[in-house]
């Protein structure tokens, strides 16, 4: 934890005893146009407006040699022509040992009523990964608490991963069951655009205490501005990566992406980037990578940040820009299927659909055995469950299908089940299940 003198020096290091003041040149919809700032500002920098009606504050979005354009966080009504502004520097995040536990929003700080101390350092939002050839491969393979990601969707030390998901699938809470279950030092949650109402229930139910214990939730509500939601996602990154550089097991939740592109989105169109990809800007693909580089193994005596993704995929589009994007960048990816969250499945995977790079290295042979014995069994079953729901199949038609449906009921409530036992525990109920359709 950081020394309490330290944290005062930083806490001194961010007065301004000089400021340079701008002036209010020009007012729109969302945007400010500013003069006396465009040889101290620089591109993505953040501004304070202090208004005699109101308080402001903005982000730099573009420049000219007498004028800085400002993208209001907020609304803009009360400002003046003539209001002074403000520069406020680069955006940063001074992470700190303390922070475990606590809810804080994109700009560090804290949203559970108490005081949050500030770390000795500032780091910026936006950084490069660690270099390539340095960083290590992937790790060894990580318990989960449930059976499916411990057997067939194994998840190993600085994955990532991409949640594919729509809305009212369990997509939350599967992130709060790796959350609670999946082995790490500390969790790191990033809301981006999350409904007010539901961050208290997320931490309070979805996590619980046990969660809470050893996470850190940067949250920002659906009704901040984009600066805020985009600027969410680089701060969770950013916890994430104080917590790997000094040597932690760091979990990385982010949800999700789709939001964060498409505060990426608004503000590319408010600086004047044109749309391409269904709406969305050419600098999307960029922004997306960049910030999934920055997760995964780390380097020399660093930890790893294994990360899970969140893309909202309406209508189960996968070919939609920002995931397909995502998809090509990840390590693997698990998709929630409606149809079998309508049946009652939790988690609602489509095995079939998903698929982790993490194999075969990260099994055993004979695990690896039971894992294509119950996917060849799960595909064929997918074939000919219309046949056989309608009683059009015979039996012995196709050994395949006829062994597959010896054993769909207990394979599919082997996927549901959670893991006590650990991953040798899941291995052998798996082979029980596939028992009855005989070796693989």
């Amino acid at each position: 934890m950081t020394d309490p003198f330290t944290a005062l020096t930083a806490e001194l290091a961010q007065l301004q005893p000089v400021r340079r003041v701008g002036r209010i040149a020009a007012l729109g919809q969302g945007r400010i146009t500013l003069h006396g700032l465009s040889d101290v500002a620089a591109l993505g920098d953040l501004v304070r407006i202090e208004g005699r009606r109101t308080r402001a504050g903005g982000e730099v979005v573009s420049l000219t040699p007498a004028e800085v354009t400002v993208l209001v966080d907020g609304t803009p009504e009360g400002l003046e022509i003539g209001d002074p502004a403000y520069p406020a520097g680069a955006p940063g995040l001074s992470p700190d040992d303390s922070w475990i536990g606590r809810i804080l929003d994109p700009a560090g700080r804290p949203l559970d009523g108490r005081p949050l101390r500030r770390g000795a350092q500032a780091l910026p939002l936006r950084r490069a990964p660690p270099a390539p050839a340095e960083r290590r491969r992937l790790g060894g393979r990580l318990a989960t608490g449930m059976a499916a990601f411990d057997t067939l969707l194994p998840i190993v030390r600085g994955q990532r991963i991409g949640l594919f998901a729509g809305s009212g699938v369990g997509k939350s809470s599967l992130l709060a069951q790796f959350a609670r279950g999946l082995a790490a030092d500390v969790v790191v949650i990033g809301l981006v655009g999350e409904r007010g109402r539901e961050l208290r229930e997320f931490t309070e139910v979805a996590l619980g205490p046990k969660g809470m214990a050893r996470s850190v939730v940067v949250a920002a509500t659906s009704d901040q501005s984009p600066q805020m939601r985009r600027r969410c996602a680089w701060s969770a990154m950013t916890v994430a990566e104080y917590f790997r550089d000094r040597g932690r097991q760091v979990l990385l939740l982010l949800d999700s992406v789709t939001r964060f592109a498409d505060a990426h989105r608004e503000m590319a169109l408010a600086a004047g980037e044109g749309a391409s990809l269904r709406g969305y800007p050419p600098s999307l693909s960029h922004t997306v990578m960049a910030l999934a580089e920055r997760a995964g193994p780390g380097a020399g005596a660093a930890g790893d940040i294994t990360a899970v993704f969140t893309v909202l995929v309406p209508g189960s589009d996968m070919e939609e820009p920002v995931a397909d994007i995502l998809r090509g960048v990840l390590d693997g990816h698990v998709v929630l299927d409606r149809k079998i969250a309508e049946r009652g499945r939790f988690p609602a995977v489509d095995l079939l659909r998903s698929v982790s790079r993490s194999l075969p290295a990260a099994a055993t042979p004979q695990e690896n055995a039971l894992i294509g014995q119950a996917r060849r069994l799960l595909g064929a079953w997918d074939r000919a469950e219309m046949m056989i729901q309608a009683g059009l199949y015979t039996q012995g038609s196709d050994p395949l299908v006829d062994a597959a449906v010896k054993v769909w009921p207990r394979l599919d409530a082997f996927l549901a089940e959670p893991a006590p036992g650990g991953v040798a525990d899941s291995f052998r109920r798996l082979a029980e299940c596939l028992a009855p359709a005989g070796p693989p």
